[in-house]
């Protein structure tokens, strides 16, 4: 199988090339490297440096003759959505269409997307949100996401393209980056390893769903495998605020900070979390990590880097 991953340069997507390339398939990689890191592309990769906007990269896919595509590249800030929803829609949903229309020129016979779990929801009704709660997205991100889930089944009842978008809740671990671009967990474990003091925004009692990247990528490995198109969450079902989240990673970085609180930043919700019973029945997934044993892997990541 010849498998093209946008964004494998970035967090996410640089484990799951690893981790296609452990099953066989052939891998090719496009990034712009706007967030992604060439230190994260698996050698066993092609990796091309290209924006998914750009009509350079009809070049790839028309000698990568891919029968997949994993879509994970994004502008996945929220604060930037809501500050530049421009430059949010160019990339997430035009540059998505980019690579539709080049999927169906070269033949791609399927699609799985990363889209998000809690920014298509919006402020929850239903906790955990299953995916048939009603998608009412609070951010251009989540907007976003949410417009290209919509044109993904249009390129399945026109051209018949295969999809399966999977809705991550919060996804942490190894690789994710630490500079304030997302990822709570990565910025904590940075700011205590450095001994820089860490920053609640808002109260700390505003809730999210975390979810450890390696069970992210087995979602992904099951949905290539899936006959069938869907939308599944990808997370936990259980609910951490952001203090609790503050002082798992303090204990671990063995720091005796206290909390700092700053006031809330715009386009944040109260409360995250998702169901995933659909994704269990129907692909088989199920969370090898528990929130304390992800962040444990996570801390070894971070320390690791700082010797």
């Amino acid at each position: 199988m010849r498998a093209l991953v946008t964004g494998g340069a970035g967090f996410i997507g640089s484990h799951l090339a690893d981790a296609l390339l452990n099953k066989n398939y052939q891998v090719e990689i496009i990034d712009n490297l706007s967030t992604g890191d060439m230190a994260n592309v698996p050698s066993g990769a092609v990796f091309h440096q290209a924006d998914i906007g750009s009509p350079d990269i009809e070049k790839v896919f028309e000698k990568g003759r891919f029968d997949i595509m994993f879509h994970l590249a994004a502008q996945m800030d929220v604060r930037k959505s809501v500050a530049d929803p421009v430059y949010d829609a160019k990339t997430n949903i035009l540059g998505g269409i980019n690579l539709l229309q080049t999927c169906k020129k070269y033949g791609v016979k399927k699609v799985v997307f990363s889209s998000t779990g809690g920014a298509v929801y919006g402020e929850q009704s239903q906790f955990p949100a299953p995916e048939t709660h009603p998608v009412n997205p609070l951010s251009p991100y989540g907007i976003s996401k949410l417009a290209f889930e919509k044109y993904l089944y249009f390129y399945k009842c026109e051209f018949g393209l295969d999809y399966v978008v999977l809705r991550y809740a919060n996804v942490y671990g190894p690789r994710q980056r630490s500079d304030g671009e997302a990822g709570v967990v990565a910025i904590f474990f940075n700011r205590f390893l450095s001994g820089k003091q860490a920053v609640v925004f808002g109260d700390g009692k505003q809730t999210r769903d975390f979810v450890y990247v390696g069970d992210v990528v087995k979602a992904n490995l099951l949905a290539a495998d899936y006959n069938k198109v869907g939308i599944f969450n990808v997370g936990t079902g259980k609910e951490t605020d952001i203090n609790t989240i503050f002082d798992l990673v303090r204990d671990i970085c063995g720091s005796d900070q206290k909390h700092v609180w700053q006031p809330a930043l715009p386009g944040e919700q109260k409360r995250s979390v998702i169901d995933s019973a659909l994704i269990k029945k129907e692909l088989g997934w199920d969370q090898s990590y528990d929130l304390k044993a992800g962040l444990l892997e996570t801390g070894r990541y971070f320390k690791a880097r700082r010797r």
